[in-house]
């Protein structure tokens, strides 16, 4: 009854009767209207809360959310975070995918103070060695990029592959085995493609460096 629920309040959102930053009608009346209990309503909205499609604002009852691709996809970091294995493997080869796509249509979009930011970052992990510095600006480094690609959704999906927890887990084992450097090399290589405005040679410049880490975990994943 509760699953019932929920796709009944999630055919609502889709169908238009309720929009998106609309307040619920009260949890007795949308009972009766769906012809569901009030306690399978209350599961319901407790589940479609912490998924990110309602949002409870105190004092003022339940709403619709702004139903942003960065707020429904926000438990996917959560796999990332916890996956091990396979599944690791699994997610790097997504993102290996899904970013190499996003840094090539980012060398056709790519504006000149986005390719400022993205140089600034580049600057700042070249000039420390300090594991912390280098991950924030590495994660800002490839964020900036990917923003230029112009899709939330899957800029979305990227910010949970590449959280700063999964990224870390698998730098502390790549750097074990002193890539820094040949990281450094990968992240020039894509810097130049962006210069050049060259969507190919960006896509394989981000597919190297992805894959580099996913070959990397393979082999210490294989027998």
């Amino acid at each position: 009854m509760t699953q019932r629920a929920i796709e009944r309040i999630k055919a609502m959102i889709r169908e238009g009767s309720l929009e998106p930053g609309q307040r619920l009608p009260a949890e007795r009346d949308l009972a009766g209207l769906l012809g569901i209990s009030r306690s399978s309503m209350r599961e319901a909205i407790r589940a479609l809360t912490v998924l990110g499609v309602l949002e409870a604002r105190h004092g003022s009852g339940i709403f619709v959310t702004r139903l942003e691709a960065g707020e429904l996809l926000e438990t996917f970091g959560v796999v990332a975070d916890l996956s091990r294995g396979p599944q690791l493997l699994e997610l790097l080869e997504l993102r290996r995918i899904l970013e190499s796509a996003a840094t090539a249509t980012a060398a056709a979009r790519i504006t000149p103070d986005r390719l400022a930011e993205v140089e600034r970052h580049l600057t700042a992990m070249n000039a420390t060695d300090d594991p912390e510095e280098v991950l924030a600006h590495d994660l800002a480094f490839h964020r900036a990029i990917v923003v230029c690609a112009g899709n939330e959704t899957m800029t979305a999906v990227l910010d949970g592959l590449s959280s700063r927890t999964f990224r870390a887990r698998v730098r502390r084992g790549h750097q074990e085995e002193d890539a820094f450097e040949r990281t450094r090399r990968e992240h020039a290589a894509i810097h130049r493609a962006l210069v050049a405005r060259d969507p190919e040679a960006a896509r394989a410049a981000a597919a190297a460096h992805v894959g580099e880490v996913e070959r990397w975990l393979r082999t210490r994943l294989e027998p």
